[in-house]
């Protein structure tokens, strides 16, 4: 009930007109995935990818007004797709949260540097995760 408040009192100021917004969940493992999608779904078209080289396929197609990527991906890992990501005109200001089960500021330098503007350290409560998306469409709509 919570997550349908803040979504809500977030949305309802002008989000009819602007339709739903998307958000593009990309994660291997297939539980966490569905289960942040499930959460998300209330309120968030939903996306989702299970490496990188499927997000960056997916968007080339479409593009989300959010994007929630795990760091540690088989293939193409999230550092390198928030990369192509910024060096791409369609996606270069999408905000990108980054779900990351390391610790330290080395890996938070490189998240950041690669163009991750949130990181959330694993495991997180879907509940932080939807206030991260909800302020970040926020921001991006204005």
């Amino acid at each position: 009930m919570i997550r349908a408040n803040l979504l809500l009192t977030t949305f309802s100021d002008g989000a009819a007109s602007l339709g739903r917004p998307t958000l593009l969940i990309i994660e291997d493992h297939a539980d966490t995935r569905q289960m942040y999608a499930h959460f998300l779904s209330a309120e968030f078209e939903i996306l989702e990818a299970a490496d990188g080289a499927e997000a960056w396929e997916l968007l080339q197609r479409r593009v989300p007004d959010v994007v929630v990527t795990d760091l540690s991906l088989p293939g193409i890992d999230g550092y390198a797709l928030i990369k192509l990501m910024r060096d791409h005109d369609a996606t270069r200001e999408v905000p990108v949260i980054c779900l990351s089960g390391y610790g330290g500021d080395a890996h938070e330098e490189r998240a950041r540097a690669a163009g991750c503007d949130r990181i959330i350290q694993k495991p997180c409560l879907p509940d932080a995760l939807a206030n991260a998306a909800v302020e970040m469409v926020r921001a991006r709509r204005g």
